[in-house]
C-alpha cells in the first residue's frame, strides 16, 4: 500500500513531468517553424498568416525576439480572454459546452472539498480503528484519514450520512441549473444559425421495396402522398463503399508518387527506384515514378468502371434517402412522427449535417442492425472482462506488501527504498494508462460495426462503451482485484464471517491508487496534451517529405478535433471518483480539483487555437454527461450504504435508503423537463425561424441550395482523373410533358466526367423505372417540354439522384 512518502514521490515525478511538458510547449509554440502546429485553427479560419516571412534565413525557423522568451507563459491568461459567446462563434457550441463540464466540476468539488476536509478529516483521523487492525490488514497513513478508521457502531457515522445528503443536494442543484443553461444555449444556438441543409432534411431508412418501382420512385411517391404541402425533393443513397476503398488506395499511391517526384526534382541526376516485391523489400527494381503512374492509371480505369457500375445498377441504391422539405416546420413534423402503420418501415430521423454523415453505414441493411448491436454488446462484455487480467496485474504493483505476503521471494528487490516508492507511487497509474491507450480506437471500430450513420452518434456510442469499461475495470475492477491481492493474507487467516467486514474496510483504501492515477493521467497526461508532440513530429515529417503546395501544407497541419470518445469518459470517471470518495476518503478531492482547473485551462487553449471540430451536434452529448453524474451519485450512496452495513451502524444506515430514491426522482424530472430539447426540435421554434426567413429572403431558391448538400463526398474526388467518354441512348431519357414553371421531376446520378469537375451543373432525367445512368445532358426547352440531347460528357459537376415535388410560381414556390 502506498504511503504518504510514495504519494510524495509520485507527486514530484508528475509535477516535474508536467512542468517539463509545459516548458517545452511554451518554447516550441513561439518558433515560426512550429506555428502551424500550435495555431492551426487560426489558419483555417483565416485569422493568422505565417510568421516565416523574415528576411533573415534563421528567423524563418527560430524566434529571434529575446523578449518573447521572458513572456513564454502568456498563453495562460490569453486562453481565458475570449468570452463564451465569442468562443461559440469561433469554435462552436460543442466545444463551449465541453469546456463547461470542467467548470461544473470546479463548482461541485470546490465547496465539497472545503467542507469535507474541515469536517470529515478530523473525525476520521481520530477514530483509531485501523490501529487495532494493522496486523491483519495492510494500511497506510492515508487510510487513517478515511471512513475505515471510524469505530463500528460509532455515532460519528451520522456526520458522514448528513454530508452525503448535503453533497447530493448541492450536486443536484448545480446539475439542474447547468442542464437548464445548456438546453437554453442549444435552442438559442439553433435559432441563431443561418440556413443549413440539415434543418430541412430528414433521413429515411428501411424504405420498402415495391415490385416494378425503384427506391427513388417509392420515396417520391410516398412523400408526395403523405406530405404534399411540404415535400420538396429527395436524394437517393448509394452503396459506394467499394468505390471509397479505391479512392483511399489511390490517395496512398498518389502520396508515394508525389514523394518520388519531389525526390527527383531535388536530385534530377538520379531517378528514384523501388522494388516490386512485398513492401518494396524484394523483387525486381523498377523506376518508382513510372511504377506509381502506372498504378494510378490502372486505378483511374477501375474508378471509372466502378462509378458506372454504381450508377447503372439499381441494387446499388440502398433503402434509404435524404428527404428535404420546403420548411423547417415540415421537416420537424416528418422527423418526429411515425410515417407508416408498420412501425418498422419508413423510419425517419433528423438527418445529420452533411459533414457529420458516416456514409459507409448507410448501406447496411436495416434488418442486420439488431444483429450487429447484439454481437457488439456481447463483444464489449467479453472485452471488459478480458481487460480484468492486466488490471489485476496493475493492482499487484500497487499493493506490494500484499504481494510480498503471497510471494516472499520478491522481497529483496521490492524492499529497495527508491524502487518501492517508484513502483507504488508512479508505476501503477502509468501502467493503467498504457493499457487503456488503444482501447478508444477499438471501441470506435465496434461502434462503426453497430451501424450508426452519424459521426457524432458514433463518438457518443464509443464514449458510452468506454465509460462502462472505466466504471467496471478502472473503478470497480481496481477495488475488487486490488482488495483480493492486498487482503489475500487476511482472507486466508480469519473466520469466514469476518470477510465482509474486511472488504468493507478495504474499499476506501483504494484511494491511494486513484490518487496516483489522477496525477499520471490528470496532471502529466493533460500537460502532454498541450505539447502535441505526435502532431508536431508528423507535421514536420510531412512538410519535409510530401508538402509541395499550400494545399498540401494545410492538409499536413490537420489539427483534428476534441477526442470525445476518450475525453468524456475520462471526465466522467473523475466525477465518479470525486463523488464516491468525498465522504469515504476526502483527501482525494484536492487532486481532483487540480485536475479540473488545469484541464480547463489546457483545453480552452486547444479549443481556441488548435482543434477544428469535424461536426456540430449543438451539445447533443449533454444528457449523457448529466446521466452519468447522476449514476455517480447513486454509486456513491450505495457504496456508503454497504460500508456502513459492515460497520454495524444499524441506527444510522436506514437514513440513507431515501437518498437513492430522491436522486432517481430528480433525474426523472430533469429527463422530462430538459431532455426533449436535445432530442426534438420544437415546432414553435421551427415556425418562427421559417417566418423569419420568409420575411428576410422571400425569393430564396431552396432547391438550388439543397440539390447537392448530401452528395456522397467521394463523388467530388480526384478532379485530375481522366475518365472515359460515356454516352446514353436518347430514347432512355425522354421526358414527359410538364409545366414550364415546374422544376425537374427527376435529376439522375452524375456521369463519370461530372463526378470529377467543379463546373456548373446540368440536370439530367430518368423515367419509367430506368436505372440512373452515368451521364449528363444538355437541356433545351421546346414547346413546354424538356428534351435531352445526347452529347459527349466532359468536365461536368457531380449530382446525385434527386426528385422534386414542388411547383414554381412567378413569386416563388407553389406547394
Amino acid at each position: 500500500m502506498a504511503t504518504l512518502g510514495d504519494i510524495g514521490v509520485s507527486a514530484l515525478i508528475n509535477i516535474l513531468g508536467a512542468f517539463a511538458f509545459l516548458l517545452a510547449f511554451a518554447l516550441l509554440r513561439i518558433q515560426p517553424i512550429n506555428d502551424r502546429v500550435y495555431f492551426p485553427k487560426w489558419y483555417i479560419t483565416g485569422g493568422r498568416t505565417s510568421p516565416r516571412h523574415s528576411s533573415n534565413f534563421v528567423g524563418k525557423f527560430v524566434n529571434l525576439n529575446l523578449w518573447t522568451y521572458f513572456t513564454f507563459l502568456n498563453w495562460m491568461p490569453q486562453a481565458l480572454k475570449m468570452s463564451e459567446s465569442e468562443l461559440i462563434n469561433h469554435a462552436g457550441l460543442d466545444s463551449a459546452v465541453f469546456l463547461r463540464i470542467y467548470i461544473l466540476g470546479l463548482k461541485i468539488f470546490g465547496p465539497i472539498a472545503i467542507v469535507a476536509l474541515v469536517v470529515l478529516i478530523p473525525i476520521n483521523a481520530s477514530g483509531g480503528t485501523l490501529f487495532f487492525l494493522r496486523k491483519d490488514l495492510v494500511v497506510s497513513n492515508i487510510d487513517k484519514l478515511s471512513i475505515s478508521n471510524v469505530h463500528p457502531k460509532s455515532i460519528r457515522f451520522f456526520v458522514h450520512i448528513g454530508l452525503e445528503y448535503l453533497f447530493t443536494f448541492w450536486t443536484c442543484f448545480l446539475l439542474y441549473k447547468e442542464y437548464g443553461r445548456v438546453a437554453s444555449m442549444r435552442l438559442n444556438f439553433l435559432a441563431s444559425q443561418r440556413r443549413r441543409a440539415a434543418q430541412f432534411t430528414v433521413l429515411v431508412r428501411n424504405v420498402p421495396h415495391v415490385s416494378g418501382r425503384s427506391i427513388s420512385d417509392s420515396v417520391d411517391n410516398f412523400f408526395k402522398t403523405n406530405h404534399p404541402d411540404h415535400y420538396l425533393c429527395h436524394q437517393a443513397v448509394y452503396n459506394a463503399n467499394k468505390f471509397a476503398k479505391l479512392v483511399r488506395k489511390r490517395e496512398r499511391i498518389q502520396n508515394w508518387l508525389d514523394y518520388n517526384q519531389l525526390k527527383f526534382e531535388r536530385h534530377p541526376d538520379k531517378r528514384p527506384t523501388k522494388k516490386r516485391g512485398f513492401l518494396g523489400l524484394c523483387g525486381e527494381k523498377v523506376d518508382a515514378i513510372d511504377f506509381y503512374k502506372k498504378q494510378i492509371n490502372d486505378l483511374d480505369r477501375r474508378l471509372t468502371m466502378e462509378r458506372q457500375r454504381i450508377l447503372k445498377d439499381p441494387k446499388s441504391i440502398v433503402s434509404a434517402a435524404f428527404v428535404s422539405f420546403n420548411s423547417r416546420w415540415g421537416a420537424a413534423v416528418c422527423a418526429q412522427t411515425q410515417q407508416s402503420k408498420n412501425p418498422t418501415l419508413w423510419l425517419t430521423n433528423w438527418a445529420p449535417e452533411p459533414r457529420d454523415v458516416y456514409w459507409k453505414n448507410l448501406a447496411i441493411p436495416f434488418v442486420s442492425l439488431s444483429i450487429r448491436k447484439l454481437v457488439i454488446s456481447l463483444s464489449v462484455f467479453a472485452l471488459v472482462f478480458f481487460y480484468m487480467i492486466p488490471i489485476a496485474f496493475v493492482q499487484s504493483l500497487a499493493n506490494l506488501e500484499g504481494l510480498e505476503k503471497v510471494a516472499p521471494f520478491l522481497r529483496p528487490v521490492i524492499e529497495v527504498k527508491f524502487v518501492k516508492s517508484f513502483l507504488q507511487g508512479f508505476l501503477p497509474g502509468l501502467a493503467l494508462k498504457i493499457f487503456l491507450y488503444i482501447l478508444p480506437t477499438v471501441l470506435m471500430i465496434m461502434s462503426k460495426i453497430e451501424g450508426h450513420v452519424a459521426l457524432s452518434v458514433l463518438e457518443r456510442r464509443a464514449s458510452a462503451k468506454y465509460y462502462y469499461f472505466m466504471l467496471v475495470n478502472v473503478f470497480l475492477g481496481s477495488i475488487v482485484t486490488g482488495t483480493a491481492f492486498q487482503q489475500l493474507h487476511a482472507f486466508l487467516h480469519q473466520a469466514p464471517t469476518q470477510i465482509p467486514r474486511t472488504i468493507g474496510v478495504s474499499i476506501p483504501m483504494k484511494a491511494t491508487f486513484f490518487i496516483t492515477y489522477i496525477m499520471v493521467d490528470g496532471w502529466a497526461g493533460i500537460a502532454s496534451e498541450i505539447l502535441r508532440l505526435k502532431p508536431l513530429v508528423i507535421f514536420h515529417l510531412k512538410n519535409m517529405l510530401l508538402v509541395k503546395t499550400e494545399r498540401d501544407r494545410v492538409k499536413a497541419m490537420n489539427p483534428g478535433s476534441v477526442d470525445f470518445p476518450e475525453t468524456l469518459p475520462s471526465l466522467q470517471l473523475y466525477f465518479l471518483l470525486g463523488i464516491v470518495y468525498a465522504v469515504v476518503t476526502p483527501i482525494l478531492l484536492p487532486f481532483i480539483l487540480v485536475f479540473f482547473a488545469f484541464a480547463y485551462l489546457v483545453y480552452r487553449h486547444q479549443v481556441i487555437n488548435v482543434y477544428n471540430q469535424r461536426y456540430e451536434s449543438a451539445a447533443a452529448f449533454w444528457p449523457h454527461v448529466h446521466s452519468r453524474i447522476i449514476a455517480s451519485l447513486l454509486i456513491s450512496q450505495l457504496l456508503l450504504l454497504g460500508l456502513l452495513s459492515t460497520k454495524k451502524a444499524a441506527n444510522s444506515t436506514p437514513l440513507l435508503v431515501a437518498l437513492p430514491i430522491l436522486t432517481l426522482s430528480f433525474h426523472k424530472y430533469c429527463k422530462h423537463r430538459f431532455e426533449p430539447a436535445f432530442r426534438k426540435y420544437p415546432l414553435e421554434d421551427a415556425m418562427a425561424k421559417d417566418l423569419e426567413d420568409r420575411n428576410s429572403e422571400p425569393d430564396v431558391n431552396l432547391i438550388a441550395y439543397l440539390t447537392d448538400a448530401y452528395l456522397h463526398p467521394i463523388f467530388h474526388s480526384f478532379e485530375e482523373v481522366e475518365l472515359t467518354e460515356v454516352r446514353v441512348d436518347k430514347n432512355q431519357t425522354q421526358i414527359p410533358s410538364t409545366s414550364v414553371d415546374r422544376p425537374h421531376n427527376h435529376v439522375p446520378s452524375p456521369s463519370a466526367s461530372e463526378l470529377s469537375s467543379p463546373s456548373p451543373p446540368h440536370h439530367a432525367y430518368n423515367y419509367e423505372n430506368q436505372p440512373p445512368h452515368m451521364v449528363t445532358h444538355q437541356y433545351e426547352l421546346d414547346q413546354q417540354n424538356y428534351t435531352v440531347n445526347q452529347y459527349e460528357v466532359e468536365q461536368q459537376h457531380p449530382y446525385d439522384v434527386f426528385h422534386y415535388g414542388a411547383e414554381l410560381s412567378s413569386n416563388g414556390y407553389r406547394y
